[in-house]
């Protein structure tokens, strides 16, 4: 059916007619994007006209006008309808019935209605006390009735709008701050709000305001593509959900990929980001130009007072070769020739950095424009203007996105379109790659002073995470991209090697540290043979810290960071000579035999509480030193399901588990028995910690069989009702090859839940093997938790046995 043969349906037979033809137009499966808004708006334009026709009747001096986003004629499938109905004073009685005639088969067919009934001098009056009403009467369109009427609306709201730009541009402007604030930032959040985010639609509809004022324009090029693309992605959002939404759920993605036709959710949230991208940074530039207006008109007229009339020259500062300072940006010289001048990209925005200011846009255009491309390998000062611009610290962000917006990160670094506004689908990161590479460059220049190659440091921040954009583990591909683009950029072989080890093994000193049993002697000497030299240590080490406080609060705390310190201390020894020693087993402290032999004489579980905190070693306390949780030592008679009865336990306290020892201390010959001793460091989730005779009381009740824990916990479960959201993959259980040489290391990797640990715990006793120690890591909703296992003679398992158990223990989990 043709958009004719709709409007015809529609007209004959009223507003069910118009249902009818509003349901078939959004089925059509040819027509979407701007055509189906379009067509959507005219379907609706031509409904409403015949409502305010059949009931104005010889009405004068009224008119139906749309606003806002109707007034604009993109209607998305479940749009609100924006309507002014627009009068001059006269029959009150009559433009009140009128409204009703209008507003009440809107309502009966559930379609949102944004409503008003006013005269052109209400009109004004409302906009220049309420901003967004002013907004939507700049879009406003004559649908119906007196066009003599809307026209002078447009014509007095469009004048009024120029003439108080000076006063509402700032008001505008705080506004939309105002909700970036609140909604974030559309080019980095998972389930963004399209509309509200920064770089959403509301910012593009305040770019278009800016416009109108004359004050300022935005950036042009590639901003109607951008917020064409997160129309599309609305549209798609309505017929998926069938409701008024603009948040992208993430349950949602996957059915909205599918109606563009893109290839999955990951795609999906690129495109959003690309243009949210673009938005943003066409307001910065805006906004920018707003600023800059306003001040020179609130200085010329004294200056040229001062000045006897004459115009005031423009002060240009110089910055670099071929780089200057005017009004507050960075700009070429006159002299400046970007084609002839390939490093002129690089230096500018270096300068631009270090002196904490923009890069004009009409600059970076130049540039992109003309400027050639760098020989291969980059020239000395190429290099040394990159690292400049990487170590100048929270500026490099922006200059860096200035550069990007145009082309030129892409033209200097190839392997950075892979990652270029990639999501991240993991709670502990708050960027995408390409944002977070930015931001470890970013951390790294606050460390550079720890290391003696900064240059060798920023540069690995930069290319760390580059291999995600490929697939298999990003490491090993990221080393690969590392070692071209080293290279490329001109270093020797030697700092090639270098930035390479460093991008393979960006993560092995974390993992190492919060894993595995740092007094066990291979696995101090597989990180110092992997690292190699003092000097990559020194490097790796402050490039661990710097990656993840980039990604986000979840990666990083004092405690991570004083198990860094002290595997980085033990693996320098390594390096520098001096053998670890073979693990002895150390003797029990006084309060540990006293609490053992207080278990044996009892025949009952004994525990103390101590409170610790800490602060990184070689660093200087900030204000309250970070809490690391309270020791919790346990003293039990040896004996089956220990380990899943105090893990329960903890859990029923809602205790985090951050580190947990285990071993057995043989008593005295005069008294013949063994004890467990369990030292392991927790915290609260939230409130206070629980008395230390309570957990007692119920880790003798749980050791007894009294106590349901697995009950108790599924029963707590359901008292909170789960929100709808993506579904946790399934849990990894992996055997570490050769990570010890006293004990089988299997490796766990699951979705945090609690009593996580308990079910670990008893596949484990079910499984007839002994726990000698394990380290526990929670990034975000993730587990990570290393277990240091035995057979019952205190032997490794041997290898099939150990793949036994860890597909047992997968299974149980994912049951």
């Amino acid at each position: 059916m043709t958009s004719a043969d709709m409007r015809t349906e529609a007209e004959d037979s009223g507003p069910s007619g118009y249902a009818a033809a509003r349901l078939r137009l959004l089925q059509e499966e040819a027509r979407s994007g701007p055509p189906r808004r379009a067509a959507l708006a005219e379907l609706t334009d031509e409904w409403l006209t015949g409502l305010f026709d059949a009931g104005a009747a010889d009405l004068r001096g009224v008119s139906l006008v749309a606003v806002g986003g109707y007034g604009r004629g993109e209607l998305s499938p479940r749009s609100d309808l924006d309507l002014l109905l627009l009068h001059d004073g006269g029959d009150s009685r009559r433009i009140a019935a009128l409204a009703d005639r209008i507003w009440y088969p809107v309502w009966d067919l559930g379609l949102a209605l944004d409503h008003s009934v006013r005269t052109p001098a209400e009109a004004r009056r409302t906009a220049g006390e309420d901003l967004k009403v002013q907004l939507g009467l700049l879009d406003a369109r004559h649908l119906a009735g007196d066009l003599g009427l809307t026209a002078g609306l447009r014509t007095a709201v469009l004048a009024d709008w120029r003439n108080q730009a000076p006063k509402r541009l700032p008001e505008l402007q705080e506004l939309c701050a105002e909700r970036a604030e609140r909604q974030g930032e559309l080019q980095y959040l998972l389930e963004p709000d399209l509309k509200e985010a920064r770089g959403g639609l509301r910012d593009a509809t305040a770019l278009r305001a800016v416009a109108a004022s004359w004050l300022a324009d935005a950036p042009r090029e590639g901003l109607a593509d951008a917020r064409r693309r997160l129309l599309d992605v609305r549209d798609a959002l309505h017929l998926a959900t069938g409701r008024a939404t603009d948040r992208l759920a993430l349950q949602e993605q996957d059915q909205v990929a599918a109606e563009l036709g893109l290839l999955d959710a990951d795609a999906l949230l690129r495109q959003v980001y690309e243009a949210a991208r673009v938005i943003s940074y066409a307001s910065d530039v805006t906004w920018r130009e707003v600023g800059r207006v306003l001040r020179s008109r609130a200085v010329r007229p004294r200056l040229r007072a001062m000045l006897g009339g004459a115009k005031p020259a423009t002060e240009r500062s110089p910055l670099a070769e071929g780089v200057v300072e005017q009004d507050g940006e960075v700009v070429l010289a006159r002299a400046a020739r970007p084609e002839r001048d390939p490093v002129l990209p690089l230096r500018a925005a270096a300068a631009a950095a270090q002196s904490g200011l923009p890069l004009s846009l009409h600059a970076v255009r130049r540039m992109a424009a003309v400027a050639g491309p760098l020989p291969t390998p980059w020239p000395a000062e190429a290099r040394e203007q990159l690292v400049t611009l990487l170590g100048s610290g929270r500026p490099t962000v922006d200059v860096w996105e200035a550069l990007e917006a145009d082309g030129l990160i892409t033209r200097l670094l190839p392997d950075w379109e892979r990652v270029r506004c990639r999501p991240q689908r993991n709670a502990v990161h708050i960027w995408t790659v390409d944002r977070h590479l930015i931001e470890t460059a970013v951390r790294a220049s606050e460390l550079a002073r720890r290391v003696g190659r900064p240059d060798l440091l920023l540069v690995a921040a930069l290319l760390h995470d580059i291999g995600k954009g490929w697939p298999g583990d990003h490491s090993v591909a990221g080393e690969i991209i590392a070692k071209d683009v080293a290279a490329r950029i001109g270093f020797d072989r030697a700092e090639v090697a270098v930035l390479a080890t460093l991008v393979r093994h960006h993560l092995l000193l974390v993992e190492t540290a919060t894993r595995r049993d740092l007094e066990d002697p291979a696995t101090v000497r597989s990180v110092a043979e992997a690292v190699g030299s003092q000097g990559t240590l020194e490097l790796l080490h402050a490039l661990t810290e710097a990656d993840a406080l980039a990604t986000g609060p979840a990666a990083w705390s004092s405690w991570r960071a004083s198990l860094v310190a002290d595997l980085v201390k033990r693996v320098s020894a390594v390096l520098a000579g001096d053998a670890p020693e073979e693990p002895e087993d150390a003797a029990p402290t006084a309060e540990q035999e006293r609490l053992a032999i207080e278990a044996f004489r009892t025949g009952g579980p004994v525990l103390t509480l101590h409170a610790q905190t800490e602060t990184p070693a070689e660093e200087e306390p900030a204000g309250d030193p970070e809490p690391l949780g309270v020791e919790l030592l346990i003293a039990v008679p040896d004996q089956p399901e220990v380990l899943p009865a105090v893990a329960g336990v903890l859990a029923m306290h809602r205790l985090t588990v951050r580190t947990a020892e285990l071993r057995a201390l043989d008593l005295s010959a005069s008294v013949q028995g063994s004890v467990l001793l369990l030292n392991w460091r927790v915290a609260a989730e939230y409130g206070s910690l629980p008395q230390a005779t309570r957990l007692r009381a119920d880790l003798v009740r749980a050791l007894e069989g009294s106590l349901d824990i697995a009950g108790r916990l599924a029963e707590r479960d359901a008292a909170y009702p789960r929100r709808r959201g993506t579904v946790a993959p399934p849990a990894r259980v992996t055997v570490a090859p050769a990570a010890s040489r006293h004990a089988t290391v299997i490796e766990v990797r699951a979705h945090d839940a609690p009593g996580l640990l308990h079910r670990i715990g008893r596949a484990l006793e079910k499984a007839n093997v002994r726990v000698r120690s394990m380290h526990v890591s929670t990034l975000g909703a993730n587990a990570v938790d290393a277990f240091y296992v035995t057979g019952p003679d205190g032997a490794p398992l041997p290898g099939e046995e150990a793949a036994t158990v860890a597909r047992a223990l997968e299974e149980t989990l994912r049951g």
